[in-house]
Formats: C-alpha cells, structure tokens, sequence
C-alpha cells in the first residue's frame, strides 16, 4: 500500500503516456513507438523508469495485441531479474497480467523464463579476442532461480494450459552435454525444482533429464573412466615428487548456492565422468526428497515416483546395452522399502517370462534380476530363496517343453532368455550361496539339491556352454563343494568343441574364441563415480577377492550328511565386504586366479572377467 499510494519517482522520459503512444502506432505514427523502444532497450535504463513503464503497461496490456510482439518481445528483455525487490514484484505483476489477457504470448514468457534456468553468459577478453562463457561464480544465482520459479508459477496460475507448452521449451533448451558441469547441473536442478509444483510433468522431466544421462553414460565406458582414473593419478604423483614442498595449496574448492561440493579428490578425472557424477548426485538426492517428509519415508509419494521411474526404466534403460551407472536409480530407490525391491523384482521378472517380449528385452531382465539378487544387500535371504524358486522352476519347464520338441539344441539365438534366466541363477547362488547355508547347512543344502541344477546343467539345451566363463567356473566350484552338481566333464567337453573365429586382414589372420555369445552384462556392476558412490556403497555387496584358503576349500567336497561343524571352514568366512574381484580362466578351474583389469559391460573375447 505503501508503495503504491507514494507518487512516482521523476524519471527523464518523452512521448506521452503509454496509451497514448499505442494509439498513435495504431494510426500510423510510428515515431514515438520507436522511441519507446528505444528507451525500453536502453542497457543503463534505471529501476524506477523500468517500475514506471511496468505498472503503465499492466494497465495497458488489452493493446498488446499479436501486432506488437516485437515491443512484448523488447519487454521480456527487460534486465528484470538482477534488479531490486520492486521491479522484481512488478515484472512478475506484469507477467501475470500478460499471459492472463494476451495467452498468445505464452511461449514467449515462458522461453523468457526457462533462459533463465542457467548461469547467465558473460563475455570475457583473452589475448584481443572476446570469449563468451557462463557466469558459474555469481552468487545470486540460487536468489535469481528462486524468482524464475514464482514466475513460471505465477504464469501456471493464469494459464492452466501451461505445462503443455512448457514441456517443449524444456527440451528445446537442455545445454549440450559439453557445456560446463555448472550449466548442466542447474539447468537440471531446476527442471527437478519443475515436477514439485506442476507435477503433471514429472514423468516427462524425469524421461527427458534420464535420456541426457544415459547419453553421457554409454559416451563414457568404465575402462575409458578407469584408464583417466590412472593416469590423472600418476600425474598426480609425478607433481608431488617433483614440487613437494614448493606450494602449499587450498584443495577444497567449495562451491555456492546449490552447488556440489566437491574437493580434486573427488573430481573425476574423465570430463563427462565427472558431468554425469554431479548430475547422479543431484538425482539421487532428488529421490530421497521426494521420498521423505521430515526424515520419514512417506509411502504414498515414494510408491508415485518409484512407478514413474519404473515407467522410465522401461522406455530408456531396458532397451539400452550396457549402461554403467543411470540404472542405479532404480537400486536407489529400492533400497528405501523391502517392499519396493519385491516390485521390482516381479516387474523383471514378468519381463523375463512373456514370450511376447522382445528376445532381447527378456534377456536383459534376466541379467538385471541376476544382479540386483546378487549385489543388493537390502534383499533378504527368503526374496532370494523366493526368486531362486521362480526362475529355476520357470528352467525346468522350460526343459520339458524342449524335450519333446525339435529346437532342444544349444542355440543362443532360439533360447537366449533360457540362458539368461540360468545365468541369473548362477550369480545369484556365488553371491549368495554362503547366505543360503547360513544357521543350518543340512538344511540349505536340502534346499540347493531341491533345485536339482544337475536337470539344468546336463540338459540338451547346455547352458554351461553359453554362460560367461568365469560365472560357469565359480559356480562350478562351488556346486562341486557341496557336491549339488559336477560340471567340469561338461565344461571340458565344451572347450573342446569350441570352434575358433578366423578372422583375416592385413596384419595375418586372428584367431578369437567367442567366450561371451549371449553378449551380457552384469547392470549392477561396482559404481565408479566419486561423488554419487557414496549414496551407493552402504547398500551394496562388493564380491571378496578369493583367498588361497578358500581357493583350496572350494576344491574339497564336503561330506553329504555332514554335521553343521564340520569342514565348513568356507562358509565361516563373513559375508562378502570388500570390493577385491576373482577371475577364472575359460578352460578349466584349475587355471591360476587373477584380477582383472575392467569390470565394465561386455567382458573381452578372450579373457572374461569375473564382474568386481
């Protein structure tokens, strides 16, 4: 009230008042509206003519017809944002005014205020030569998003059509994955900021910001970050044996606003590693958002957004091979509620079983119910045993039905979700097998031979001959131990029967062994972003390097009817902790152990590693 019955400040204008000039422009004289915008333009142009003009053309906006959307457009223009508290109120008066009589400048407006979701451009001069770059380090960037926000708020308000026409402009205006980490991850903070208060656009913000992810994922494979990890650490090392001592410098940088912190040991060294590593972070912390309300799971907000992230991960991530890191929102949001892994689980594994799915879809089920079992500590030894049941009993009807028919041969194109589902299973028992004999061994053991993997294994269909070689040789190993099932005549038939690939070119001919037909991948393989890992590692099974202790254990069956006590040195040994990796090599489980180099996606043709 205050403001509005003081008298306007004297500000230096010419043309008469606002109506006036637009009356005129209506007949033809043209000279005072370009001399309004003129003064509209004007860079130097102060708070109070800025207010003046405002609160005239809020009383004037009838006139702002389709004719005068180049002085509109000069309007949106306006400095507004960075200015005081008054223009600021006025400007979001006059947006509202704007869109509420004239909605034929909606999309304007709503460009006007998506251009804003990121740090303004500021041109900076090197060497003669003007280079544009955003402004990461102005601090009124939190302040300036939180009033894009009420305006784009208030606009939703008078036009209840707006989401529609905003989702457009959003995706129009996401930065290229090259722009700086700083542009993407406020561009992206603020779509977020979007979905809480015009939730109708949720799903399609949350697709939009996970297909940019799942770009910068599979741009980035894990040994391209790991071979940058290493040589960013012997540089590193080379500097401090040569300047130690020399500088003692600050490396923290703290970072303002809503920015991650982040200091150089948690920087990755790979360029879009680290773009997808602060982008993971603000997901993430997105999720729990949403999930929480005063530090307790709400139920009903985190069953919504877990079916929208379960409808993401069916359009995006199922159909992409071997993506390293975006998935784990899903791991992430599971982790929250037992109760949500058993959905998910069942989502899968309804996935896996329809023959109407594509073969390809269900073979990815497959492998994302294999590793989601065998790395998520949250699920609980009765859903894996509950799991094990479906997909084994699912094998073994699967067996009868080939049986009888003409296709019972080892084929990985007519059975490729078969041999998924029995890689699955074969993961899952060397992760979790010393959980499943937890307590009472003759108990678990009667239940491991109650899934009869001798039928699976010694089937026509072979699927020893078609599973990762490394997963064969351990699963081996350990069925051998508790004498379930004996592989190694099948194993070592099938090495003699592989059929080498001769491939000819100008260096000679090479010889290749294709030891990965199903071409799979473990999903949840070790998460290798800094930052991001951090919401990660409390949740997740990281597999024990094997010791030569229980290298040499696997090698001793056990007594069939032995006592819980007795030569059950393997199982006393904890719960796998820490993240070592065992590798076997494809022909037989003699073979020395190693570690591999790379845990990524598709393991190599001719050594496979056992997934870290």
């Amino acid at each position: 009230d205050e403001f509005i019955s003081s008298p306007p400040r004297k500000t230096v204008r010419f043309g008469g008042t606002l109506a006036e000039i637009l009356l005129k422009y209506d007949k033809g004289e043209t000279t005072d509206f370009e001399l309004l915008k003129h003064q509209l333009s004007d860079p130097d142009i102060k708070d109070a003519q800025i207010i003046n003009w405002l609160h005239e053309f809020r009383a004037s906006v009838a006139y702002l017809t389709k004719e005068l959307e180049q002085l509109v457009s000069i309007l949106l223009k306006l400095p507004w944002l960075r200015r005081s508290r008054e223009v600021v109120e006025e400007y979001l008066g006059f947006l509202g005014n704007l869109v509420s009589a004239q909605t034929v400048h909606l999309r304007p407006c709503l460009r006007m205020i998506v251009s804003q979701f990121v740090p303004p451009r500021i041109t900076i001069r090197e060497d003669d030569v003007d280079i544009s770059d955003s402004d990461d380090d102005d601090e009124n960037l939190p302040e300036n998003f939180n009033t894009c926000h009420r305006a784009l708020q208030t606009v939703a308000r008078y036009v209840p059509s707006t989401p529609q026409f905003l989702m457009p402009i959003l995706v129009e205006n996401f930065p290229f994955i090259n722009k700086s980490e700083r542009t993407l991850e406020c561009y992206v903070h603020n779509l977020l900021r979007v979905t809480v208060y015009l939730p109708t656009l949720r799903l399609q913000i949350l697709e939009l910001i996970i297909e940019k992810l799942l770009k910068l994922d599979v741009s980035t494979p894990q040994q391209d970050i790991e071979d940058a990890e290493e040589a960013a650490n012997n540089s590193d090392s080379e500097e401090k044996s040569t300047e130690e001592g020399l500088f003692d410098m600050e490396e923290d940088e703290e970072r303002k606003g809503n920015k991650v912190v982040s200091s150089r040991s948690e920087r990755m060294a790979h360029p879009l590693a680290e773009r997808l590593d602060i982008l993971m972070t603000i997901l993430f912390s997105y999720i729990k958002d949403v999930c929480h309300v005063d530090g307790k799971l709400d139920i009903n907000s985190t069953k919504d957004l877990y079916r929208d992230l379960v409808s993401v991960f069916d359009n995006l991530i199922l159909p992409t091979h071997a993506s390293c890191h975006v998935q784990y929102f899903m791991f992430y949001i599971c982790s929250f509620k037992l109760g949500l892994a058993e959905a998910f689980l069942d989502h899968l594994w309804k996935k896996l079983q329809d023959p109407n799915n594509p073969s390809v879809i269900r073979q990815t089920a497959g492998s994302y119910i294999g590793s989601f079992l065998a790395r998520a500590k949250f699920i609980p030894v009765v859903t894996v045993k509950a799991c094990l049941d479906l997909l084994v009993n699912w094998l073994h009807k699967y067996i009868d039905n080939q049986d009888a028919g003409a296709n019972a041969y080892c084929d990985v194109a007519l059975h490729a979700p078969f041999y998924s589902a029995c890689q699955a299973v074969f993961y899952t028992l060397i992760f979790r097998h010393k959980q499943l004999l937890d307590g009472n061994l003759r108990k678990g053991l009667a239940y491991l031979q109650s899934l009869n993997f001798e039928r699976i294994v010694m089937c026509q269909l072979n699927p020893l001959k078609i599973c990762i070689p490394s997963v064969v040789n351990l699963f081996a190993a350990i069925t051998r131990k508790y004498q379930l099932v004996f592989c190694y005549t099948i194993i070592e038939r099938n090495n003699r029967q592989f059929i080498p690939v001769v491939r000819s070119g100008t260096g000679g001919d090479l010889v290749q062994t294709c030891t990965n037909p199903l071409d799979s991948f473990f999903p949840f393989d070790p998460y290798i972003l800094k930052r991001s890992k951090k919401t990660i590692d409390p949740f997740y099974q990281f597999w024990e390097e094997l010791s030569a202790e229980d290298l040499e254990n696997l090698k001793k069956p056990i007594k069939r009817g032995a006592s819980e006590d007795e030569d059950d040195d393997f199982l006393k040994g904890e719960t796998p902790q820490n993240d070592g990796v065992v590798g076997i090599a494809p022909n037989s489980y003699e073979s020395n152990t190693r570690s591999p180099v790379s845990s990524a996606g598709s393991p190599p043709d001719c050594y496979v590693p056992y997934p870290q």
